[in-house]
């Protein structure tokens, strides 16, 4: 029998066994679009490898600003908003929580691991921010993604 700890194979033996098996990780990466750029683009957030399961949420944490109406979503190459909706970045404003297309005002409400989406993510797709129709000019999105591996190696980073 064996079992996989933080994406490394190991045989189950007497003592052996980890105590955080099954355990979500957390990663948390921060987007400054005043800093690092707003241009309409895909902008890696976090960097994964082989097959992870995901549950993934983001607090705003400066008002969002564009000049047109600037829309922003959370996904894969091929697949933009797999993991949050298309939103009008400036809907998005300080302190709330962005997980779908309507961000919630603070306390934003999420129930992690009862009730919110988790996603299996595959291959090691990155998870990228894409920025469309008009380009930001500001706004700080924290984000905060909670992870198990599913294979040998899977394992998620902030890329950031």
């Amino acid at each position: 029998m064996a079992q996989i700890l933080n994406g490394i194979h190991r045989s189950i033996e007497a003592g052996s066994y980890a105590v955080d098996v099954g355990v979500f990780r957390h990663a948390s990466s921060t987007y400054d679009f005043s800093v690092s750029g707003g241009a309409q683009k895909a902008y890696t957030v976090f960097s994964v490898s082989g097959d992870i399961v995901l549950c993934i949420v983001g607090l705003c944490q400066t008002l969002m600003d564009s000049g047109g109406a600037a829309t922003i979503e959370l996904g894969i190459t091929g697949n933009t908003a797999a993991l949050i909706a298309q939103t009008t970045a400036t809907d998005l404003d300080a302190y709330e929580t962005w997980q779908d297309a309507v961000p919630e005002p603070n306390p934003g409400v999420i129930d992690l691991f009862g009730g919110s989406r988790q996603f299996v993510v595959a291959n090691g797709s990155d998870i990228i921010l894409t920025v469309a129709t008009a380009d930001l000019t500001v706004g700080v999105i924290d984000f905060h993604a909670f992870w198990l591996p599913l294979s040998a190696g899977g394992s998620l980073v902030s890329s950031l």
